[in-house]
């Protein structure tokens, strides 16, 4: 049996009043053509929580970038349905990673809870271990079931593994961002968080020696493999024009054109390896890390 690590033994500690945003900046052509990317494709998914798994959600937008062209959106294959289902998204994201293309993909919500959550329910402290107990309790990927069931005890066992709006990640303790347990709030990810982590599962029991899942695979990525990481546009948004986009569909836009953007100005690296103390190291691999947050 695998010998795993106390969650009481990782330390949580956070500077306050600390900015630790990872300061970027905007690159030009001319130095876009002396970088060598890391990736050839560029992925931003502003998520939703919204309904459930097979509905057509407005609020789903995704945002592709081929190397050096800007990013542009995305369309759900022909169905009745005008809008990403959080399933046809799942399945598009698995052909997309599964093809031998370097690819970056950035989604909004969490994809890991607080220590406190593992110290709670006594989980080891393995990332696979909680998305297996996770979607027990959480089946929010099952069809016709909407995350409001699962609150309200209507469908799962939530009350099982439910968590408080004081917990925070390290990480989201650095950024300023809510809990994932911080429910019917503006500018929460907790809905878009427990629908999304399902899905996660399911990517995950696919793709495991194709894809990196970043941090939980380890804070530094193999060369050639296609990563998938949390990130938050509200980091950069502020740096790009709307134009015309909706907030969702320019949020989306943020994650590929930072992510593309980073990596050809060669600011990648930093951004996947953050100074970060040990114990903050260790706890990212099961707590997970916001891209861009130092």
């Amino acid at each position: 049996m695998r010998k795993h690590r106390s969650p009481a033994s990782f330390s949580a500690g956070v500077e306050p009043g600390k900015d630790c945003r990872m300061p970027v900046r905007t690159l030009s052509l001319a130095e876009a053509a002396m970088k060598t990317p890391a990736f050839q494709r560029y992925i931003g998914i502003d998520y939703s929580g919204a309904k459930t798994p097979e509905a057509s959600l407005k609020g789903l937008r995704v945002y592709l970038s081929n190397g050096t062209e800007p990013p542009e959106e995305q369309l759900p294959p022909p169905s009745p349905r005008k809008y990403w289902s959080r399933q046809e998204l799942a399945e598009w994201l698995l052909q997309r990673l599964a093809e031998p293309i370097p690819s970056l993909v950035g989604i909004d919500h969490g994809f890991s809870f607080p220590l406190r959550y593992f110290e709670k329910y006594q989980l080891p402290p393995n990332w696979d271990y909680f998305l297996d107990d996770f979607q027990e309790h959480w089946p929010t990927d099952s069809k016709y079931t909407y995350v409001e069931f699962i609150r309200d005890g209507v469908a799962g066992k939530g009350a099982e593994r439910c968590g408080s709006s004081t917990w925070r990640r390290v990480s989201e303790q650095r950024c300023g961002a809510k809990s994932v347990f911080h429910f019917d709030v503006p500018g929460s990810a907790a809905k878009s968080t427990h629908a999304g982590i399902p899905w996660l599962r399911y990517l995950r029991r696919r793709l495991r020696t194709q894809v990196h899942f970043w941090p939980f695979d380890g804070w530094v990525v193999p060369e050639g493999r296609s990563v998938l990481a949390e990130a938050y546009p509200s980091l950069w948004a502020k740096q790009y024009p709307t134009e015309g986009r909706t907030p969702d569909q320019h949020d989306a836009y943020v994650l590929a054109a930072q992510l593309s953007n980073l990596d050809r100005s060669g600011e990648l690296g930093a951004v996947f390896e953050p100074e970060l103390a040990p114990q903050h190291h260790m706890l990212g691999l099961l707590e997970g890390w916001i891209l861009g947050v130092s």
